[in-house]
């Protein structure tokens, strides 16, 4: 599975445009990244999509050395389940 990063639209995505998973994030501080929105197709659900689309992102929030807000739902229980993102939540 292939994730793009597309900074204009602050997303990362996967798949082809008419049946593309999204995961949206906005950035309201220096140094901040939020989680805002994550979305799979109903046909790729189950599939492990989500979970890529959070392993990229928070992949490339650590890279970039930003902090992480997961005001989406999604976000904030895949941090909670997977303790080696901890370091990266905003207090």
């Amino acid at each position: 599975m292939t994730i793009q990063h597309n900074p204009a639209n602050q997303e990362f995505t996967t798949g082809p445009a008419d049946q593309q998973a999204e995961l949206a994030y906005s950035l309201p501080a220096a140094g901040v990244i939020d989680f805002v929105h994550t979305f799979v197709p109903e046909n790729q659900r189950g599939q492990g999509v989500a979970e890529q689309l959070a392993e990229a992102a928070l992949a490339y929030a650590r890279q970039q050395h930003l902090k992480v807000r997961t005001s989406c739902e999604f976000m904030a229980g895949y941090v909670q389940r997977h303790h080696q993102y901890a370091d990266l939540l905003a207090s």
